[in-house]
């Protein structure tokens, strides 16, 4: 894509107003018989954001569902001591496979302990926090994670949460769930389980006499200011010793896929065992780059933006195709199997995360497709000339140069 082209698609929400076209590719064209201007009440500024949404390519065809949701629009909660706010079905109906919560703890405050009936899985933003937890069989876990580190708690597995101090005050932090109907307001807590059982059949399960549970709370902590926690050491319990599969990683410590169109990492139960229900992938796309077109056979996409800005098309066969540009903060979605392209379109890198459903990862390439099917036949297809395609790499190379 040129930089005439790339100026051209900014300007397309002021484009709406005067009927501009445009042209398959992004190009802008002259007046055009196609569409009109808006005479009704507009919003301009939400227009900029989605230029795509009121004037799309004529590559774009066809009714697509929704694909992307801001955290920006989700509703904050906000506590004594962080906030947290919500992506789930309810937001954005097509994400049934999976929903996330972003989250922030200030130092020391605490999510506190609680499970839940979905797996988390979760990648640190910013900041550090010290996350615990046991399994059935007693065994222990302590881990302090700071940005770039992941964590996964299998379903059922109780937990906790804790900002520890750092340059930022705490840490924020992403949380992804295996099924898109979660809601976060819905996890087991403990102070609310204490809360609506009887005082002396508390008192008869821990052994202690009534008086010991004056203090008890009345209602959920959920999130809470919490003592400062010592030595990492001091907080690994022992129990029946340590469980079996870490439950945190260190994703950025990988060795990326490398070239010159930016780096993936690749973060599944390949080398993250734990992880038995969440496959993952961060990727950084240099200005220009692409994340070449693919699609994944293994289940729907849930994206997250972390920095940068980018455009995606969706192609979702019977002819139909939809474009939407995303930022940091943003969600994306991509239903089962559908082809699509993630594009670099601003002057900074494009950093996002790609998460699946699924204990594995996996993708096919268009390009290594053709590369590795009958040449003669390709060229059948696509009317490509056969030097062009013969040509093609059979390697498979996520992202590319711009």
């Amino acid at each position: 894509m040129t930089d005439v082209s790339r100026r051209s698609l900014i300007a397309a929400a002021g484009g709406v107003a005067s009927g501009i076209a445009w042209k398959a590719g992004g190009a802008r064209a002259a007046e055009s018989s196609k569409g009109a201007d808006i005479l009704g009440p507009r919003n301009p500024s939400r227009e900029a954001q989605e230029p795509f949404t009121l004037h799309p390519p004529q590559t774009d065809h066809g009714t697509m569902p929704n694909l992307k949701w801001s955290f920006a629009d989700s509703h904050m909660r906000l506590e004594d001591g962080g906030w947290a706010r919500q992506t789930t079905i309810r937001e954005l109906p097509i994400s049934k496979a999976m929903a996330g919560v972003n989250m922030r703890l200030k130092a020391n405050a605490v999510r506190e302990m609680h499970w839940h009936k979905e797996a988390e899985w979760a990648y640190m933003i910013k900041g550090r926090a010290r996350i615990t937890a046991i399994d059935p069989a007693g065994r222990t876990f302590a881990d302090d994670v700071g940005e770039g580190d992941l964590w996964y708690f299998p379903s059922g597995i109780p937990h906790s949460i804790q900002g520890l101090e750092s340059e930022i005050d705490g840490c924020e932090f992403l949380l992804v769930f295996d099924d898109g109907g979660f809601s976060e307001d819905s996890t087991f807590l403990i102070s609310d389980w204490l809360a609506h059982t009887p005082r002396d059949v508390i008192a008869k399960n821990l052994g202690l006499p009534e008086s010991a549970l004056a203090g008890l709370p009345e209602k959920e902590l959920y999130i809470f200011p919490g003592p400062k926690p010592g030595p990492l050491a001091e907080d690994r319990m022992g129990g029946a010793g340590p469980v079996p599969q870490k439950f945190s990683h260190r994703m950025l410590a990988q060795e990326p896929i490398r070239s010159r169109g930016g780096t993936v990492r690749i973060t599944d139960s390949s080398v993250f065992p734990a992880s038995a229900t969440i496959a993952a992938a961060l990727v950084e796309l240099e200005p220009g780059g692409l994340r070449e077109l693919h699609w994944h056979p293994n289940g729907d996409e849930w994206q997250y933006y972390l920095s940068g800005q980018g455009r995606m098309t969706v192609f979702g066969s019977e002819a139909k195709a939809r474009t939407f540009d995303y930022r940091g903060g943003d969600v994306g979605y991509v239903p089962f199997a559908m082809g699509h392209y993630i594009e670099n379109t601003g002057t900074e890198p494009l950093v996002f995360l790609e998460m699946f459903k699924s204990p594995r990862y996996a993708d096919l390439s268009l390009r290594q497709w053709m590369a590795l099917t009958p040449h003669a036949l390709v060229q059948a297809h696509t009317r490509i000339d056969r030097a062009s395609i013969d040509g093609l790499p059979t390697d498979k190379s996520p992202v590319l140069p711009g």
